[in-house]
């Protein structure tokens, strides 16, 4: 599992988008929020967007790997998307809070890689929300003051990559992904490694 993390506006959909494009080993685990779609966004692809008590119920049947409020809104990793991707082998992408991360990470100790995507500066964090056209001022104010608690637990991940020129945090994140799946203990998960061009061979 990739574990991709970042404050709002830290590029980390760029990223995971950038992964997903050039297809195997990749897929993407596709969490459940309670906010509201923006007007780019199809449910079912960018997120499961379920009301408030829908997600209760699923908190209540124990559906979810992991779950967070965050900013305003409650966020979660469906179980199936985690038993998916310890069956299959591919490497599942998780575009998830720093809060759902760590939980991941507590819970999946030996088959979690996590990455946090560092911006340059929260000047620029600003600039890039303001860009959406689909955040108020309060709702960036709020998203500023979370940022800085994230920044603070950067050193919790495994990775960190420096995003100030999108083109080199997707090679840097591409380049980890590979590391992660040449790890030795990851050899016990073959078939992900066809989509990097590694052929195993078979033991005789």
């Amino acid at each position: 599992m990739l574990v991709i993390s970042s404050p709002s506006g830290g590029g980390k959909t760029t990223i995971c988008q950038a992964l997903l494009d050039m297809g195997a080993p990749f897929e993407f685990s596709v969490s459940a929020t309670t906010r509201p779609p923006r007007p780019d966004e199809i449910d079912g692809v960018s997120y499961h967007f379920i009301s408030d008590d829908e997600f209760s119920k699923m908190i209540e049947h124990d559906e979810f790997a992991e779950w967070a409020a965050v900013h305003g809104h409650r966020y979660g990793t469906p179980k199936r998307f985690v038993e998916r991707a310890l069956e299959t082998g591919k490497i599942m992408i998780f575009e998830i809070d720093v809060q759902g991360a760590m939980k991941l990470k507590t819970a999946y100790p030996d088959d979690t890689a996590s990455i946090f995507i560092m911006p340059p500066s929260l000047d620029e964090i600003k600039k890039r929300l303001g860009k959406r056209g689909t955040n108020s001022e309060a709702d960036i104010r709020l998203r500023l003051k979370n940022a800085r608690a994230e920044i603070a637990r950067a050193k919790e991940f495994d990775y960190i990559v420096i995003n100030n020129r999108i083109e080199n945090a997707i090679e840097d994140t591409l380049a980890i992904a590979k590391t992660e799946m040449l790890a030795a203990h990851r050899f016990n998960d073959l078939n992900g490694f066809n989509g990097f061009g590694i052929t195993i061979l078979p033991s005789k």
